[in-house]
């Protein structure tokens, strides 16, 4: 268990809160994030399964009989429905509902969940006709927006594995090697280090300023070459991310030039992440500035969005619960955690994992905020 039982407890309070309020006498959870926050547990979804939560006990876990051992030994909870292959998890799902009494009642369900295609929504609502299907995809994940303690300190975990792998794979960026040579370090670091895994996020060779999701080449670096980090290490599922370039060779006067920009420019954005801070506002400290510096012609991306715990076999890569644009109107609070990046035409990209704070913006991740050059001594 991650956690103790008591921060799990209170993650259902407050989604219990919601439940009353909207009059809904079971909820129920799939995305693998939201099986994680409410259970501590997460698994593919190779065969369908769920959580139930009712207003008051513990939850019931709907699992395969496979994954039986797993759920026991990650999860705060014993109270599961368990399921062999052969047997239908939706049906599962649906005779847990009818033993809750709630079969003719108020089902709260995420609808933008990426676990409840139509087709098994369909099947789920012929199984259960007298219910009635509420929409809670609003409520389901901005619960997670609020980090507890325990989480921020996973993320710094994190963030220290991505400080430390992204200077090991800058060292090994020597000539004659490639974007695959940096990743191969940066992979091996994540692991000797404590990362979940070795997926290390994109590396690749930056041109224009839309070169975030490039790929892997085993062409070699050439003087002038900017190779993009992106690092992503993730720990007990909760995952920091930063962002920085080096060159290969000596960088021209012009790429020194839009590196300070671009650092000075993120800098005053990262500094007005304070509490009660519009989105908006501090999204376009970033944007305007970046366009009025002319380091980008225009700007049609966010400038950062939700940071935290994602499942490593989800289809969403980035949380965007909260976005970073000109139309935001939410407000920061204490305790979010955000990735704040920014590219520019020169090729360049920089980001950090922030933390809001009582006190203003904490940089999780530590790395120096510079143009590198490749080869670097870690």
């Amino acid at each position: 268990m991650l956690f103790p039982q008591a921060e799990y407890e209170e993650r259902l309070g407050r989604l219990r809160t919601l439940m009353a309020a909207r009059n809904v006498a079971v909820v129920i959870a799939d995305e693998a994030e939201m099986l994680h926050y409410f259970t501590g547990f997460a698994i593919s979804e190779n065969l369908y399964r769920a959580v139930v939560i009712a207003p008051e006990g513990a939850p019931t876990m709907i699992v395969r009989l496979l994954d039986e051992q797993p759920f026991l030994k990650a999860a705060w909870f014993d109270n599961r429905r368990t399921f062999d292959d052969l047997e239908d998890p939706v049906a599962v799902t649906a005779q847990v509902i009818e033993a809750a009494g709630a079969a003719a009642g108020r089902i709260g369900l995420d609808m933008n969940s990426y676990c409840m295609p139509v087709k098994r929504f369909r099947h789920l609502t012929d199984l259960l006709p007298a219910a009635t299907f509420i929409d809670c995809s609003d409520a389901f994940r901005p619960l997670r927006l609020i980090k507890s303690a325990r989480e921020v300190d996973v993320m710094r975990k994190a963030a220290g594995i991505a400080d430390k792998a992204i200077r090991r794979a800058i060292a090994a960026a020597k000539p004659g090697t490639s974007s695959r040579t940096a990743a191969a370090v940066a992979s091996a670091s994540f692991i000797e280090l404590g990362a979940d895994f070795g997926r290390t996020g994109p590396i690749t060779v930056g041109r224009g300023w839309n070169f975030l999701h490039g790929k892997l080449s085993d062409d070699p670096l050439e003087p002038g070459d900017v190779l993009h980090l992106e690092l992503v290490p993730k720990v007990s599922g909760y995952c920091a991310r930063l962002m920085r370039p080096a060159v290969m060779g000596q960088p021209s006067a012009d790429l020194r030039d839009a590196a300070a920009k671009l650092i000075e420019i993120q800098d005053r954005q990262i500094a007005a992440m304070v509490p009660g801070a519009v989105a908006g506002e501090v999204d376009a400290i970033l944007r305007q500035g970046v366009l009025d510096a002319g380091l980008r012609q225009d700007y049609a991306n966010n400038t950062g969005y939700t940071l935290g715990y994602y499942f490593e076999q989800a289809p969403r890569t980035s949380d965007f619960t909260r976005l970073f644009t000109p139309a935001a109107e939410w407000r920061l609070e204490a305790g979010m955690t955000f990735h704040m990046y920014t590219s520019a035409a020169a090729g360049i990209a920089f980001s950090e994992t922030v933390l809001v704070t009582d006190d203003g913006p904490e940089r999780l991740t530590k790395t120096e905020r510079k143009l590198f050059q490749c080869g670097a001594a870690a």
